[in-house]
């Protein structure tokens, strides 16, 4: 495949914010970059992130095979992950994700027949203090149960765009792809706002009620900063 002029320039400004000597730290999101355009991270990808910066094609398969945010065959525009670890697993994450499966025909990390949404069962979503979570491309839906999860799936189903219980407004798996790319999201209401939710504030509270704190931890010690060589 041959990327678009879009992406090429994206990728050259993406190189561009990395010292010289350690461009190959701009795989990462050259990676996301390609699955931006593709839906995936595919061969020509592969070869495309190998080319600009100079790598082999082991170096940058390496890489994308090892974190699942890379996907090595074309995901569905919504990516609907179910937590089902520990916390979200006992309380109602594996029911959610059985009736998921079950309801759209797909196992873990496949996709419907008409190509629309990708379902995969995560092994964490670092939110147990909203347990259980599922993410649709990587936004919350909080304390979800069969109905909740199958109504935001069927509305996904139907061509809407239900609102994240935190975060911003959905958007596809090619436009995050760009957002974690590190190209902002120019949608009007494309930015979550508000404070941290009760459930995660809980601990620090309890802490801050018994005097609890890090020994030694001043937080108005300023984090040092290295000379310039």
């Amino acid at each position: 495949m041959s990327f678009t002029q879009a992406t090429r320039d994206r990728a050259r400004a993406i190189i561009a914010r990395y010292p010289v000597g350690r461009q190959r730290s701009a795989l990462p999101p050259l990676l996301h970059l390609v699955q931006a355009e593709e839906g995936y991270v595919s061969p020509a990808g592969i070869g495309f992130c190998a080319d600009v910066l100079g790598l082999t094609k082991a170096e940058v398969s390496a890489v994308a095979t090892f974190y699942t945010m890379y996907k090595r065959r074309p995901a569905g525009d919504w990516l609907v992950s179910v937590c089902t670890n520990t916390m979200c697993g006992v309380l109602g994450g594996d029911k959610v994700y059985k009736a998921l499966s079950e309801h759209l025909g797909v196992g873990h990390d496949e996709t419907t027949a008409d190509g629309t949404i990708t379902l995969e069962h995560a092994e964490c979503l670092a939110a147990c203090d909203y347990a259980p979570v599922m993410t649709v491309n990587y936004d919350f839906f909080d304390h979800v149960d069969v109905d909740a999860a199958m109504d935001v799936v069927k509305r996904l189903q139907s061509g809407e765009r239900p609102q994240p219980t935190r975060g911003a407004r959905l958007c596809t798996f090619k436009e995050m792809g760009l957002q974690l790319a590190g190209f902002a999201d120019e949608r009007e209401g494309a930015v979550g706002e508000g404070p941290a939710g009760e459930p995660t504030l809980a601990g620090n509270r309890l802490a801050e009620r018994h005097g609890i704190s890090v020994p030694g931890f001043d937080p108005e010690t300023p984090i040092a900063k290295k000379e310039a060589q």
